[in-house]
């Protein structure tokens, strides 16, 4: 692909994913016209509204998955992973701010989405045993929490850099499930 090519391509799923947070009922477009190229130029990329949706969604999982993989879970220091993963995750949060309940719906993007939750419960059952979490709480907790947290910093704290508002997210879930 062309690299303008490319630059369009990431401008409209990018401003599509902004855009139809906003209103679900946005039209291409509206979309196109945002991202500044014709809408000619998104319909030749994608016949339909639902194979752009489709689109969006998997470059939001593919941003994910590079997140996780940037991380480095089970390699990196435990503390160093946890805050360099929240930070990446509220970045694809704000950059990729689709509504999630498709994303559940979608076979496909539900077995990424599965895959990436286990290792995340992996390193977080890692996080337990070296004592960085409580051991005294069912893992499910901080399975659902840190997501939680990490999904409320992306939007209720716009002010602060991804770094920033991990730097809170941390703080609060180690405060919180944090070993004693």
């Amino acid at each position: 692909m062309r690299a303008d090519a490319a630059r369009n391509l990431e401008a409209v799923l990018t401003t599509g994913a902004r855009m139809l947070a906003a209103d679900p009922g946005a039209s291409i477009a509206a979309i196109a016209a945002a991202a500044g190229v014709d809408r000619r130029t998104v319909y030749r990329r994608f016949a339909s509204r639902d194979e752009l949706l489709a689109a969006i969604y998997d470059a939001r999982y593919d941003a994910v998955e590079r997140a996780v993989e940037h991380a480095r879970l089970r390699e990196a220091p435990v503390a160093v992973a946890l805050h360099r993963y929240v930070e990446e995750i509220i970045d694809v949060n704000r950059r990729w701010p689709v509504e999630l309940t498709r994303l559940r719906a979608d076979d496909a993007i539900r077995e990424r989405r599965d895959a990436l939750v286990r290792e995340v419960d992996d390193f977080l059952r890692r996080a337990t045993d070296e004592g960085l979490l409580r051991d005294d709480l069912p893992l499910a907790w901080a399975s659902s929490l840190l997501p939680q947290l990490t999904h409320l910093a992306s939007q209720q704290l716009p002010e602060l850099t991804p770094a920033q508002a991990a730097d809170t997210v941390v703080d609060t879930f180690l405060r919180g499930l944090g070993a004693r």
